[in-house]
């Protein structure tokens, strides 16, 4: 099988994702803002970023990796 340039490039999102999933930096920290730890806010900025990434994912990656065809299943974008 061979890869597209656009394969690597979400193995390498991915990994980001991963990689900053846990905020190790901010072990430790006490601050906080609007009430909340800043740890927590890194976890929920972190959690919309990789929805938007899975979301774009799924739009062409994940059905070409699939061997699906989109017209197959309804989608029309």
């Amino acid at each position: 099988m061979k890869r597209r340039k656009t394969d690597y490039l979400w193995i390498g999102v991915f990994a980001v994702l991963v990689a900053f999933a846990i905020p190790w930096f901010l072990w430790g920290d006490a601050a906080t803002v609007l009430g909340l730890p800043v740890w927590l806010w890194w976890h929920i900025g972190w959690m919309v970023i990789a929805s938007l990434a899975f979301a774009l994912f799924s739009r062409g990656a994940w059905d070409r990796l699939m061997h699906v065809d989109p017209e197959e299943v309804g989608f029309d974008g």
